[in-house]
């Protein structure tokens, strides 16, 4: 018989990525100080079972790079930017950050975080809306991925004699 192994403590991305949106909405909200927000993040129950390093990784670097996310995100939206509740934005700066900044996480892996927090924390239709917005961002960021991943009748690399 086979043990399942639990992921190790501290170790889980999702869980960064939860706690990365719930700092940005507080950010969003109250404009709040960015080390302040990671402090009180840490008090979150959530914190021991998440990545401390990815978490402040992908908060910090989306504060960072906020404005230019903005005008990479706006032109894909169906209405203003200004209109986007804070819960979406904030999901959308942490997948499109992960999209344009980290090359080591595939684009379908922060499309679907980005869609499965959406599910957790959005609207109703929240995470069909993350999801097209994703996408259309996926193509322009990383194109050649994209392409690879949609060619119809490309070899998976498994020896198909």
């Amino acid at each position: 018989m086979t043990e399942k192994k639990s992921p190790k403590p501290g170790q889980n991305r999702r869980k960064s990525r939860e706690l990365a949106l719930k700092g940005l909405y507080s950010l969003l909200l109250s404009e709040s100080d960015l080390q302040e927000t990671i402090q009180d993040m840490t008090e979150d129950a959530d914190y021991s079972r998440a990545d401390a390093e990815y978490f402040k990784r992908l908060l910090v670097g989306v504060m960072a790079e906020r404005a230019a996310l903005d005008l990479r995100i706006a032109p894909l939206l169906d209405r203003k930017l200004a209109e986007l509740s804070p819960v979406e934005h904030g999901i959308l700066y942490i997948a499109g950050y992960e999209l344009l900044h980290d090359l080591s996480i595939p684009y379908r892996v922060a499309i679907n975080e980005g869609v499965e927090l959406a599910k957790l924390y959005g609207g109703t239709d929240g995470h069909k809306f993350v999801n097209g917005v994703l996408d259309k961002l996926a193509a322009q960021a990383r194109p050649e991925e994209v392409r690879q991943v949609a060619r119809p009748g490309r070899k998976s690399g498994i020896n198909q004699t």
